[in-house]
């Protein structure tokens, strides 16, 4: 795995670049002989305008320095490496599709505007981030009802309720997903694809070819398809599309019947679930919602599904009736042990509970929405804002978010692995804490092993829960999902959550991040390519 990632990576292109430039500059001297000095200089000339382009139209420049560094470098192998990787001029044809399938798929997510005008006038201090989601990323909110946003802290304690739910299907599941790796996870999942299969049921999984490329085999997809199971591996390994291999598909989704839907952090791989232990305990969440909600859900999955394959079918075809909406709703209310006079569809069994978005993010278009979700709870937050992240690899922007929110003085506390998976990474994610304590955030690593659960949660009335990093992959580069609840009472889970996860962690002080000349040299210098890491 680390080796394909290595040959596929960005950085080996500008190693190679370097080797490049050596190569071209030989051959001018050669065969160009006196005018080889005068063409260099013009490509060098050349490079300073792309590189003033790059400042001009970049949004997040420190995701764009690595460019900037290779091109003053080397500046004509770099421009030209610049022009065929960085500057989106070479797409695939399968991202062409994304495109238009993305486009296509806007219809579909319609906003009830009596929902988006209460839920502004119930919290007018988040009208701001459900316009920006409705109206401007075209995600809907949703009321949410009792029951219908569950969140588990685990994914030792999600997955049984996955599979229970997977059980239940009548009509359709849809998987889509990183990592799938055979065990006890994802075994326990497929044995029920199958019969599910078997009984015709519509099955699809949709699976990252470079997420799972140790994990499976290179014929895995027709394995499932000659088990019933429709599949297709998203952006599949090619030497002759490295360039747009960078982008690959991080979503986590889950859909059972159009009236349920899982997501979270959780890939489909036993370390997940405490199954295996890799890097210590492994710290990751799941969240399962029911209602309205769930039809976000699906037509994100169909998005991408429609993109790959080529179908062309009518999205709603999968949106569940409201009966069945209905029926779930009551049966998730009847579950959280509270009990009301009347018959289980009285308006007491669909109490509201707060509202709910889910949303997605694509590197195919000038939006973050990832990052902006996250940056408006930030500054929208006034006492907390607690925050889980396996990596934190951030941009000046990001950093200086943070800071003024504890410099307004709002609790902002990160908690970090204690026990890595990638030590390089590790060390960069590192390398950023001295300047936030500095600015009045809190760090702290997690003890018992490595945590992976990406959750925001602040003042104990929103929280976001998805598969969002805090580095330039998943905030720039990655197709990603979330879920954005507000005044829900799970939102209180989290909190607590996040607190139980605190006590287990150790806060790392101004001395802990210190390090010595020479690391933070080198980690500066990574710094510097760390959105290819």
């Amino acid at each position: 795995m680390k080796i394909i990632k290595v040959i596929f990576s960005r950085i080996t292109f500008m190693l190679l670049a370097v080797l490049v430039e050596a190569c071209i500059i030989m051959a001018m001297l050669h065969w160009l002989g006196d005018i080889a000095g005068y063409i260099s200089a013009v490509l060098r000339i050349a490079s300073i305008f792309v590189v003033l382009g790059i400042v001009k139209n970049s949004r997040h420049l420190a995701a764009d320095l690595m460019w900037i560094f290779l091109i003053m470098l080397i500046p004509v192998a770099g421009t030209g490496i610049y022009l065929f990787l960085g500057a989106d001029l070479v797409t695939s044809k399968e991202f062409r599709k994304i495109v238009s399938a993305t486009n296509y798929s806007v219809k579909y997510f319609k906003q009830d505007e009596g929902t988006l005008s209460k839920a502004s006038s119930d919290f007018p201090e988040y009208a701001g981030q459900f316009r920006y989601l409705s109206d401007h990323a075209s995600f809907p909110i949703y009321e949410n009802s009792k029951g219908g946003f569950e969140y588990f802290p685990l994914g030792d304690e999600g997955y049984p309720v996955m599979l229970e739910e997977l059980k239940k299907a009548e009509k359709f599941i849809f998987l889509e997903y990183f990592i799938v790796c055979p065990g006890k996870m994802w075994d326990g999942i497929h044995d029920i694809l199958k019969q599910k299969a078997a009984a015709g049921l519509d099955i699809r999984v949709m699976y990252d070819d470079l997420g799972s490329f140790t994990t499976l085999p290179m014929s895995y997809a027709k394995t499932l398809q000659a088990e019933g199971i429709k599949c297709v591996p998203f952006n599949r390994i090619s030497p002759l599309l490295g360039a747009v291999m960078n982008h690959r598909d991080h979503r986590k989704i889950l859909v059972i019947d159009g009236r349920t839907a899982f997501s979270g952090g959780v890939n489909l791989a036993d370390e997940y679930i405490n199954a295996e232990v890799k890097y210590g305990h492994w710290k990751d969440t799941v969240i399962k919602v029911t209602g309205e909600a769930v039809w976000s859900y699906t037509v994100m999955f169909l998005t991408h599904w429609k993109a790959l394959t080529g179908s062309d079918e009518d999205f709603s075809e999968y949106k569940a009736k409201p009966d069945a909406i209905e029926a779930e709703t009551a049966e998730n209310f009847a579950n959280t042990g509270e009990h009301h006079l009347g018959a289980p569809n009285d308006s007491a069994c669909s109490a509201a509970d707060g509202y709910i978005i889910p949303y997605g993010d694509t590197p195919l278009d000038e939006d973050h929405v990832g990052q902006d979700v996250y940056m408006n709870m930030l500054n929208q937050a006034d006492k907390y804002c607690y925050i889980m992240t396996p990596y934190l690899i951030l941009d000046n922007e990001f950093v200086n978010a943070l800071i003024l929110a504890a410099s307004r003085g709002v609790d902002v506390r990160i908690i970090t692995p204690g026990v890595p998976d990638k030590k390089t990474v590790y060390g960069v994610t590192r390398s950023f804490y001295k300047q936030l304590i500095r600015g009045g955030v809190k760090i702290y690593e997690y003890t018992p092993g490595f945590v992976h659960a990406k959750v925001f949660v602040s003042d104990d009335k929103t929280a976001a829960v998805g598969t969002i990093n805090l580095d330039y992959r998943s905030l720039y580069l990655h197709f990603e999902n979330g879920t954005l609840v507000v005044a829900s009472e799970e939102v209180e889970k989290i909190k607590r959550d996040m607190d139980e996860t605190l006590a287990k962690c150790h806060e790392v002080s101004e001395k802990d991040a210190t390090y010595n000349f020479f690391t933070n040299f080198k980690y500066s210098a990574i710094r510097v390519v760390a959105g290819q890491l």
